[in-house]
């Protein structure tokens, strides 16, 4: 069976002499694992289209419950991630993120704009880094099913309140009088960020307006967040930390 379909690639590895295995997202069939034979030899016209992180058009072929790449064209190849270490090890993350929430031959209609919004805002500079990272990963909470309630107080469901707290492991919201010790304590403006970036159009997810403070405070909350739901690390997540600590120092 042959299926024609547009997919990014999240990851690429080095099979026999000339081969590759990939794994790519696409919107209709989800995560798949595609063998793409001959992708490594020179001037294969699978090379560019079989890159990490290039988004292409391309002919599937299956056979028992295996996927082998025939044709391929390139659409998108974010140029300007290449040269820049802290982009593309943000992107990285970004793609081992959608490995762990995207199911094998399962669609996934909102994992795929997401993760090609946020690379495109990355590689062209639409957004700084600091915009984007936490964005992704409360969007993508979101598409996964585990969006957190910040809409009212959980305890006595008021719902406007200057600050309030965050509980990481339920997803909910609490006012200064409900809230107990541990949760993250939100200022209004994280709060209102984080309400836009759960409920905007994906092509606008960037697009808000914060301080400087509240930017920071909402970095943080979003990964903690996403961490605690996952119940897991990334290590592209620890390279990217200590990439962007090291080279800002």
């Amino acid at each position: 069976m042959y299926i024609n379909t547009t997919a990014l690639v999240l990851r690429e590895t080095a099979y026999k002499d000339s081969s590759k295995i990939l794994t790519v997202l696409t919107r209709s069939d989800g995560k798949l694992t595609v063998s793409a034979r001959g992708a490594l030899r020179r001037n294969s016209k699978l090379a560019a289209p079989t890159q990490l992180f290039v988004f292409s058009e391309m002919t599937l072929f299956s056979n028992r419950d295996r996927w082998t790449l025939t044709e391929a064209r390139c659409i998108e190849q974010f140029i300007g991630l290449r040269n820049d270490v802290e982009l593309l090890s943000l992107a990285s993350y970004f793609a081992e993120l959608i490995e762990a929430a995207a199911d094998e031959d399962c669609p996934g209609q909102e994992l795929l704009p997401l993760c090609l919004n946020a690379l495109y805002a990355l590689s062209e500079g639409l957004k700084p880094p600091e915009y984007v990272k936490p964005a992704f990963e409360l969007r993508l909470m979101s598409a996964s099913g585990f969006a957190p309630l910040i809409d009212h107080c959980s305890e006595c469901e008021t719902e406007v309140f200057e600050s309030a707290s965050l509980s990481l492991e339920g997803g909910t919201l609490f006012c200064e009088k409900c809230a107990k010790p541990g949760y993250k304590k939100l200022s209004r403006g994280t709060l209102s960020a984080m309400k836009y970036i759960l409920q905007s159009d994906t092509k606008k997810l960037f697009s808000f307006k914060i301080s400087e403070t509240a930017l920071r405070e909402l970095y943080r909350v979003a990964e903690l967040y996403l961490l605690t739901q996952f119940d897991r690390k990334f290590r592209t997540l620890e390279y990217y930390t200590a990439w962007t600590f090291t080279g800002n120092q």
